[in-house]
């Protein structure tokens, strides 16, 4: 076997990579903004390489990665272990479950954290066809990873196939919870369908229109932006209209600043009955613990936006208005509706009133493809 040194040009859709004792470590944001706000929330979400992929040509026949996993879980609540899939020229080839690793259990009721130590594991892919072809390592959307070594049994090069670059920013939504597969995350599906080079910028919990996500993005190499604003900042109840308004302004200034031609969509919040009339804060449901599984609530009041407090329903107004005011031919409203509206919520259900299912990313990754890139349904 064939040992492959890691680095940027076979790691695709992240930021850096940071050397470790074990080996490197992937971020999704650059170590200035990981310094300049180290939030708990932000820096765990972008260290899970959601979008993040191997890409190698070669005629290999076999391939292993060494990891060492990471994970966050709740106590008493039940969640899926991360998965690596592996791509040829495209095309689904296996899902290989992730094992051992650390685990960081958490204790909702008390916020006390544990760490549980585990061994690292080796992905091992064998049987690919014996011929030159493109494989691809994408890795987990939900766990941090450390990535130890790579080797196959036959030279590797980077894939150098030229696709248009496409940044994307949003929340845990586009981060892919509750998807179970990291290629079958909404962003991902649609940008394989487009035939797109994805750079996933959604982060759990932390869509906040953040000035240094702007600069981000506007630092960013781009053929075309998208935005997806809203849900975080109810979630957290963390503006009123009047804040939240002029702060897309500036975030959207910002982009134009690295990008003043790029087509840029900006995107409305997807349906969530919990928040449609009702403001935040957003809360987890203590009784959902008994039952093992997690389900959230909003614990404002019903209508209550007298005074600037936001909801679902006013954020997709107060956008529409934004995109209307800027004198932007290049800026293109989404609606979130659209991709997954009420009657699609009666039929696929948030299953914990917040994050869509397996088929539910599935469906908003074709109908963003479709939508916004033009790209013909299948079928």
């Amino acid at each position: 076997m064939i040992t492959i040194p890691i680095d940027t040009t076979l790691v695709r859709g992240l930021a850096e990579l940071e050397p470790t004792a074990r080996g490197v470590r992937m971020h999704r944001l650059p170590a200035w903004v990981r310094t300049q706000f180290p939030d708990p929330q932000l820096l765990g979400a972008q260290s899970q390489p959601a979008g993040v992929r191997i890409a190698l040509q070669t005629a290999a026949t076999v391939i292993e990665l060494d990891l060492h996993a990471t994970r966050s879980t709740l106590l008493s609540v039940g969640r899926p272990r991360g998965r690596v899939d592996v791509l040829v020229d495209g095309e689904l080839f296996a899902h290989i479950d992730l094992v051992g690793g650390d685990t960081i259990d958490t204790d909702p009721r008390t916020g006390e954290r544990t760490l549980v130590a585990g061994p690292a594991q080796t992905v091992h892919v064998s049987g690919l066809p014996p011929r030159d072809k493109v494989v691809e390592l994408w890795l987990p959307h939900n766990e941090a990873i450390e990535l130890t070594a790579l080797r196959a049994d036959a030279p590797v090069s980077p894939d150098e196939a030229e696709r248009p670059r496409w940044v994307h920013h949003g929340s845990s939504i586009s981060h892919g919870s509750n998807a179970t597969d990291p290629s079958a995350t909404w962003p991902v599906i649609a940008a394989r369908r487009a035939g797109l080079d994805l750079r996933n910028l959604g982060f759990g919990g932390s869509a906040q229109v953040d000035p240094f996500m702007a600069r981000v993005i506007r630092d960013t190499p781009a053929d075309v932006i998208s935005v997806k604003l809203g849900i975080n900042v109810v979630n957290a109840d963390a503006m009123r209209l009047r804040a939240f308004v002029p702060a897309v302004h500036g975030f959207l200034d910002t982009i134009r600043d690295g990008h003043p031609e790029t087509p840029l969509h900006l995107v409305t919040p997807i349906w969530c009955g919990i928040h449609e009339r009702t403001p935040g804060p957003g809360s987890i449901d203590p009784a959902s613990f008994a039952e093992g599984r997690l389900r959230f609530v909003a614990t404002g009041t019903e209508g209550d936006t007298v005074m600037g407090r936001l909801t679902l329903e006013v954020i997709r107004d107060a956008l529409a208005e934004v995109a209307a005011l800027r004198d932007d031919p290049n800026l293109h409203l989404v609606d979130g509706l659209g991709l997954y509206g009420e009657a699609d919520a009666e039929r696929m259900p948030l299953p914990d009133a917040l994050h869509p299912g397996p088929d539910a990313h599935a469906l908003i990754g074709e109908r963003f493809a479709a939508r916004v890139f033009g790209v013909q349904p299948n079928g």
